[in-house]
């Protein structure tokens, strides 16, 4: 079989199915705008809720759990002290609460003022309340790549420009709809900038866990890395843009300092630029376009997060046939 698409999705169906039996070849672009190389690296179903979206919650929830084995497998360590998700005026609050009452789960309530600082001292007064979602998780991005790579490799997978195969599987993000008809008016780039900040010797120290904020009803994550923190993301339908905005650039590090003041003396190393692959309805597509072709695309904010779901998936589509 053949895998056109590196990223995480891409890497994550050529390993499944290699350890499944299967010989694999994959072909990637290599674009440095790849969704899985900008990503914050957050794995949370549950702060990630939305009404309307319960499909993807439900299938974020399924793969969450796949995820500390499959992390084992690679030898890749996962941040797992949750998520604080926070708001700061009393429309950003009424909106955790109907995250919290999607979820038939006692833990996940809101938290007062005096509780959220005991877990998080350096949250900024702007702050007036959150929830703790303790199942959460978050994964470096950069060295979950890294190990998928390495670990396709140990199993057999070749990296070529291009093969002939019974079965292609498209896993291309953003790019998917330019490599079937199917997909053409389907799947779109969603663009989105992000920011590396890295501690400076005299800073607070970066957060325990990943806090989520919505600011006056701009959404706004922070996620620790070892020696500092990803700040993301600005969310446009603006075609395949590579620039990073002023714009953008200003919203996040404003929002982000509203939440968390002690970021303004850290060092910005890095603003990027990368696609998430959206669907209509922000589902994934995963199935057979026709016989020998299926799409592994689609899958918007929760590429890194159904990851495992979707490999699974995709081999046992294999096994089953061509439908």
């Amino acid at each position: 079989m053949a895998v056109r698409g590196g990223g995480v999705i891409g890497l994550s169906v050529a390993l499944f199915a290699a350890r499944a039996g299967f010989s694999v070849s994959l072909c990637d672009l290599g674009s440095p705008h790849a969704g899985s190389r900008v990503a914050g690296g957050m794995l949370a179903p549950v702060s990630e809720a939305w009404p309307g979206e319960e499909t993807v919650t439900a299938q974020g929830v399924e793969a969450l759990a796949m995820w500390p084995e499959f992390a084992a497998s690679l030898n890749v360590g996962l941040f797992n002290n949750g998520t604080m998700v926070v708001g700061v005026s009393p429309g950003d609050l009424d909106d955790l609460r109907r995250i919290a009452g999607l979820f038939n789960d006692p833990s996940v309530g809101l938290l007062n003022n005096r509780a959220i600082r005991q877990l998080e001292p350096t949250l900024g007064p702007a702050v007036r309340g959150g929830m703790l979602v303790a199942g959460d998780l978050a994964v470096d991005n950069r060295e979950l790549l890294s190990a998928l790579h390495k670990a396709c490799a140990e199993e057999g997978v070749t990296f070529q420009s291009d093969v002939d195969a019974k079965v292609t599987v498209i896993a291309a993000g953003a790019w998917s709809g330019e490599l079937h008809p199917a997909l053409k008016n389907v799947i779109r780039p969603v663009k989105g900038e992000i920011l590396r900040l890295t501690h400076r010797p005299g800073a607070l120290p970066p957060p325990s866990r990943t806090i989520r904020g919505s600011v006056h009803g701009r959404s706004i994550y922070l996620v620790p890395r070892k020696g500092g923190v990803v700040v993301g993301a600005t969310q446009y339908e603006a075609g395949f843009d590579t620039d990073v905005s002023v714009a953008g650039v200003r919203d996040l590090l404003r929002d982000a300092e509203t939440v968390l003041p002690g970021i303004a003396e850290y060092a910005l190393t890095e603003a990027a630029v990368g696609f998430r692959a959206g669907s209509p309805d922000n589902v994934p597509i995963v199935r057979w376009l026709e016989p020998g072709v299926i799409a592994a695309t689609g899958h918007h904010r929760n590429g890194l997060l159904l990851a495992p779901h979707t490999a699974r998936l995709v081999v046992e589509l294999i096994e089953g046939g061509s439908s």
